[in-house]
């Protein structure tokens, strides 16, 4: 396996202030129920940011299902593929939130190095170096806010989201982002639009890393 504490950078964010817009000007404050000026006023009271923090409306105000169409590349919108119709079922596993609608995730990074890892093998790997696995809408925001993450080829999967089934037993399914080839159920229409799917938590993809963080914090 690779050397895990090669971590890959990526370029710095916009400022708070600038992904507050940002998320404005798509309606995320509507669709999550909270007013563009407390969004504002967070993303002040957080300061700049430094290139270092991103973001994020908590998953109980804005789900992945609502997220989703709000992603574009090559003029296409985002979606999530037919047979995750539970999609908003996927929630956080092993991952604490802050208790309040708006957070910042810290230090991202998209796990290029882990590329051709299993989710089983990539989980323990990145708690042993102190990070923790994104969440869907965490890693649907940075893609928001830098579609430049998505690359083809150099795509992630955010297992920070589990689906527990009624026995409390975990779906063996984990999320994913990448880009449609138009193939299949997709549709031609939507070739090389950004993708919400899953992949199996103990089978390998050479084009999926592993989405993670330093951290997540109120201010």
């Amino acid at each position: 396996m690779p050397d895990t504490s090669s971590v890959i950078t990526v370029p710095p964010l916009p400022s708070l202030a600038a992904q507050a817009e940002r998320l404005i000007e798509l309606g995320v404050h509507e669709l999550a129920g909270i007013p563009a000026d407390e969004m504002r006023t967070f993303a002040e009271d957080a300061g700049s940011g430094d290139g270092d923090a991103l973001l994020a409306v908590h998953p109980d105000h804005a789900p992945a299902s609502a997220l989703a169409p709000l992603l574009r590349r090559d003029g296409k919108p985002g979606f999530v593929v037919t047979d995750m119709p539970d999609v908003d079922r996927f929630t956080p596993c092993t991952v604490e939130l802050p208790g309040a609608s708006l957070y910042l995730v810290t230090g991202l990074d998209r796990g290029d190095h882990m590329a051709n890892w299993s989710p089983e093998e990539a989980l323990p790997a990145l708690t042993k170096d102190d990070r923790t696995p994104l969440l869907l809408t965490e890693g649907i925001h940075w893609v928001l806010q830098q579609p430049v993450v998505l690359e083809r080829n150099r795509c992630f999967m955010t297992i920070g989201s589990r689906l527990r089934k009624p026995d409390g037993v975990l779906d063996a399914r984990t999320p994913a982002i990448w880009i449609s080839n138009g193939t299949g159920r997709d549709g031609r229409e939507r070739r090389n639009a950004p993708k919400v799917g899953w992949c199996w938590w103990g089978n390998r993809h050479t084009w999926l890393g592993f989405a993670s963080a330093t951290g997540r914090r109120i201010q």
